[in-house]
């Protein structure tokens, strides 16, 4: 199982990597690096004003390759399997403004 790490230092970066429409909801990573579909990851996802990262368990949900869509950046969306810390929870609390506004994602 890969394993990555993200930082998030603000909360319009994390909204846009947000992927509220996934059924436990997941992440955009930003990468060039190969992965297939439905490949397992281990992630640890540090929040903005947090010290500690809350690992989550994933699979490889959504795929954007280099120069793909537009000026969509090149990675994958990370759908969580096992979040037994409640980040998709987190998520939603810290970013409702944005989703509100309608602000643009990395995904969709």
């Amino acid at each position: 199982m890969d394993e990555l790490s993200i930082g998030f230092s603000d909360l319009k970066e994390l909204y846009r990597s947000f992927m509220p429409f996934l059924k436990n909801g997941g992440l955009f990573v930003r990468t060039n690096s190969g992965y297939k579909m439905g490949q397992s990851v281990a992630l640890s996802v540090t929040l903005p004003d947090e010290f500690d990262a809350i690992s989550v368990s994933g699979q490889v949900a959504w795929i954007s390759p280099h120069g793909s869509q537009s000026a969509m950046p090149a990675g994958i969306g990370i759908a969580f399997i096992d979040d037994k810390h409640q980040l998709s929870a987190k998520i939603e609390k810290l970013v409702g403004e944005y989703a509100a506004a309608g602000e643009t994602t990395h995904t969709m």
